[in-house]
């Protein structure tokens, strides 16, 4: 066998399987190139090694068959960087494009609140009607402060977190129903507003504020986040607009998906929060300084990487790639 002879005639073979190879993206013609090349290339090995097995050859076609069966069996890229993409495309995509719907809610839920710890503080028949003066005496000077210290800090944070998960991920499974997560809305609000009365009444503001602020700020805004995203998937069906009522609840039922996702973390983080900087021996200033530095950082995330994702047509559904092809429909 004239070793030369063959590397001349099979060499411009092996460079275009070298080169498709290299490719992190194949359309279907080269993807079948690929597998052709990648079988004729491994044939062509053996034949080196039975005939003539020079090392270097050997070695060489060894390693540019390795290369092509990774790419042609679809080699997964390093896990890391689907979570990079995640955390700095996916997700704060997907909660940019609630903003209007999260911030409608925060304003309803607000001005709810306000309104009922103003009822509750200003009439004091509806006070005795949700609490006796001796419940409201233990509640501003026992238990309100006792609720963030009669636990181990890591053990309160742990139920926090989950309690406030489970709050979001309800708003987000039951936003295509719509009245479900108004309802969730409305009894976090009437509940901060009815405590936040009762404290008024006691003369304690200071303190209601100084231990609702530091964690509640990033809190409330991942509920808000959360509801935000499940009333934009009610929408998507009562208003799907130039898509089909399946298209609109699929990408925007995977973009809650997304936004559920991380607000895992968020809220693990307001959890640690609530649970080491809301009870800690820290100025009142102190503490809520540091829930409002969480609160902004949180807000140029977003709004900075969500407003570039968007920008560059990121909804935080799958990618063109991890969606694959879609199946042609009559118009």
């Amino acid at each position: 066998m004239d070793l030369d002879a063959y590397v001349s005639v099979h060499g411009p073979e092996w460079a275009r399987l070298e080169e498709l190879s290299k490719r992190r993206r194949l359309d279907g013609a080269e993807a079948d190139e690929l597998v052709a090349l990648y079988q004729r290339v491994a044939t062509q090995l053996s034949v080196v090694r039975s005939a003539a097995p020079d090392p270097a050859l050997v070695t060489r076609l060894s390693s540019l068959v390795a290369r092509a069966r990774s790419a042609a069996t679809g080699a997964h890229e390093p896990a890391w960087r689907d979570v990079t993409r995640f955390f700095t495309v996916s997700f704060p995509s997907a909660v940019y494009r609630t903003r209007r719907w999260s911030t409608l809610t925060a304003v309803g839920s607000l001005l709810l609140a306000l309104v009922v710890g103003w009822w509750v503080a200003a009439h004091p028949r509806v006070q005795a009607a949700v609490a006796s003066r001796e419940e409201v005496r233990r509640l501003v000077e026992n238990d309100f402060a006792g609720y963030y210290t009669e636990n181990a800090a890591t053990s309160f944070a742990a139920r926090v977190w989950t309690n406030n998960a489970w709050v979001a991920a309800l708003c987000i499974a039951l936003g295509v129903l719509g009245l479900p997560v108004l309802y969730v809305l409305a009894q976090n609000a009437l509940n901060l507003g009815l405590v936040g009365g009762l404290m008024a009444v006691g003369g304690r503001l200071d303190l209601f504020f100084g231990l609702i602020l530091p964690h509640g700020l990033l809190e409330l805004t991942a509920v808000f986040v959360a509801a935000g995203a499940g009333l934009r998937l009610f929408w998507a069906w009562v208003e799907p607009g130039p898509r089909t009522r399946t298209q609109a609840l699929g990408e925007e039922g995977r973009a809650a998906v997304a936004v559920a996702m991380g607000l895992v973390v968020v809220l693990a983080v307001s959890g640690a929060v609530e649970a080491f900087v809301t009870p800690s021996g820290l100025p009142t200033w102190a503490r809520i300084g540091i829930g409002v530095a969480v609160e902004v950082a949180f807000l140029v995330y977003v709004g900075t990487l969500g407003r570039w994702a968007v920008a560059r047509g990121e909804t935080g559904d799958l990618t063109a790639v991890d969606a694959g092809e879609f199946a042609p429909t009559r118009g």
